[in-house]
């Protein structure tokens, strides 16, 4: 029997870049593809789903899990706690789903030393100063916290070169097209068959 490995595609981008929506869009077009949902501390914000758009917890529980070695990845960003669990990986692999990340580039190069079966993808804004518009736009933070988020953009930026692919996002729908002919050309690459014996010997 010919199977296919299960794959993780990692998604990086600066806050306010585009890439929860473009995963969202992704998510409704790819079968076999799931996502991986982060554990936070960060406070909730409008509209999000605990155990969907993340699972939010205190503190004190975050560091019990580092403690407890359950990330495959975690980092602190802009004063709050992010991770994602073994658990995910290990639930992608028995439901036999691709799995996707949306994380910053720490995490990125966390999941890069430990696994060798993934894709990363990381989203540019067309410049800093469209980005600080679109933040600014989002009415989620005050000046001075859409500030601390375009200095760390800036030096997240600087990391594109440790991706496989980077995308500028100039327009969501034609950003998420391309995400998923990544994707679609990714599972296609003959490095990730996997053959039995009897067919290798045919």
């Amino acid at each position: 029997m010919i199977e296919r490995k299960n794959l993780l595609f990692v998604i990086s981008a600066p806050s306010g870049t585009g890439k929860t929506t473009v995963s969202g869009k992704i998510l409704k077009e790819i079968d076999g593809l799931i996502p991986s949902v982060s554990h936070t501390t960060r406070p909730r914000r409008e509209g999000e789903i605990d155990g969907k758009d993340y699972y939010f917890i205190s503190g004190e529980e975050f560091k019990r899990k580092i403690d407890a070695n359950e990330f495959v990845e975690w980092n602190e960003y802009n004063g709050n706690y992010y991770g994602s669990s073994f658990e995910n990986i290990e639930k992608a692999e028995k439901l036999g789903k691709d799995l996707l990340f949306i994380i910053e580039v720490n995490g990125a190069g966390n999941i890069r030393k430990r696994h060798n079966n993934g894709i990363y993808i990381f989203i540019l804004p067309p410049s800093i100063n469209i980005l600080r518009e679109r933040l600014v736009h989002r009415g989620a933070e005050s000046g001075e916290a859409i500030e601390r988020r375009i200095k760390i953009a800036g030096k997240e930026i600087q990391h594109y070169t440790e991706y496989d692919y980077v995308i500028i996002n100039n327009e969501i729908d034609e950003t998420a097209k391309q995400v998923f002919s990544i994707i679609s050309a990714a599972r296609c690459r003959k490095n990730n068959l996997i053959m039995n014996s009897e067919e290798s010997a045919k």
